[in-house]
């Protein structure tokens, strides 16, 4: 089996144990709640095709929505993440970088870049979350507040991960 697909699928178990046993607990007054699972939709390689992203990403927020008992507001929120994913991907990318099987991480791309893609995708995930999830504009401050505090706990989560993760890229041409 391919390392690059290994590593991928222990990044899903870790991160959807973390959300669903750790993440799904904290919380401060049903104001703030991280998602760092969004991880593994980010950090998929660059070359992954976008059926297989969509579909990745639909699965990944079917877990989470069969753990937190929502009804599809979590694979919502990640299939629009995956399609920001192509877009960002899109105008920020050479096409050489399109074809190879490198991750969008930290050490591959460096911090700019990367914390750049962090915080859109994490804001556009969370928006298309919370609209989904309350469906209404009558308390629109109060959903918005919860966008801006989740994304910054989220964002912090997730470069913390980074921080902790992070393997240097190669000077050495492959």
């Amino acid at each position: 089996m391919n390392n690059n697909l290994i590593s991928n699928i222990v990044r899903f178990i870790i991160l959807i144990l973390l959300q669903v046993g750790l993440f799904k607990n904290i919380g401060y007054y049903n104001l703030v709640s991280p998602f760092p699972y969004i991880l593994f939709i980010l950090l998929l390689p660059f070359r992954i095709n976008n059926f297989t992203l969509y579909t990745l990403a639909f699965l990944t927020g079917l877990i989470v929505d069969a753990f937190y008992d929502s009804v599809g507001v979590h694979a919502a929120a990640c299939v629009t993440l995956a399609w920001f994913r192509i877009f960002f991907h899109s105008i920020t990318l050479d096409v050489d970088d399109h074809e190879s099987s490198k991750t969008p991480s930290w050490g591959n791309m460096g911090f700019k870049w990367f914390s750049t893609y962090v915080i859109f995708g994490t804001v556009v995930h969370h928006i298309a979350l919370f609209f989904v999830e309350v469906f209404s504009f009558e308390n629109i401050l109060n959903t918005l507040l919860s966008i801006l505090l989740s994304s910054i706990f989220t964002i912090v989560i997730i470069l913390t991960i980074g921080i902790l993760t992070y393997q240097r890229k190669s000077r050495l041409a492959s």
